[in-house]
């Protein structure tokens, strides 16, 4: 009998440090979440923030790098495209310091969540913290693919 209850408490040390490698629950939230964007045709990564260096300079790293839902852009579409972004700022969105563009129709719609969008010449995207649920990541999707559609239209 103590044999038994020897080898369970050997096999329960072996076993509990491995318990440490399982993903917590907001873990799971958040590939949950990446997963969708994915299977819409987006790409996840860190980046920092969009910005001009003394809104930046003031912002810890960790503030600064946040997660970016975005849509690559076609190659041929580029053309004269210029790098712009834009800020949420208490739910109204603000331009860049160039101020080139107003906001496209297309992220009218986006969660509240959303703290910034920006385009360049390989990809259009939004930045936040992924503190939203799978709707909001459904919102993101529907704005970010009329945005890059926007965009290759013209």
């Amino acid at each position: 009998m103590w044999t038994y209850v020897f080898i369970a408490v050997v096999v329960a040390l072996a076993i509990a440090p491995l318990l440490h490698f399982l993903p917590t629950s907001t873990q799971r939230r958040q590939a949950a979440l990446r997963e969708e964007a994915a299977l819409a045709g987006l790409f996840v990564e860190f980046r920092d923030l969009p910005g001009y260096g003394p809104r930046l300079e003031r912002m810890s790293r960790s503030e600064r790098q946040v997660v970016y839902y975005g849509a690559r852009l076609a190659a041929a579409a580029d053309r004269g495209r210029r790098r712009q972004s834009w800020w949420r700022v208490d739910d109204t969105w603000r331009g860049g310091p160039q101020r080139l563009l107003p906001l496209p129709p297309a992220l009218e719609d986006l969660p509240s969540s959303v703290l910034a969008a920006s385009v360049d010449n390989n990809s259009c995207g939004i930045y936040w913290r992924e503190t939203g649920d799978t709707g909001d990541v459904g919102r993101i999707i529907r704005c970010v693919t009329v945005w890059r559609s926007d965009l290759a239209d013209g």
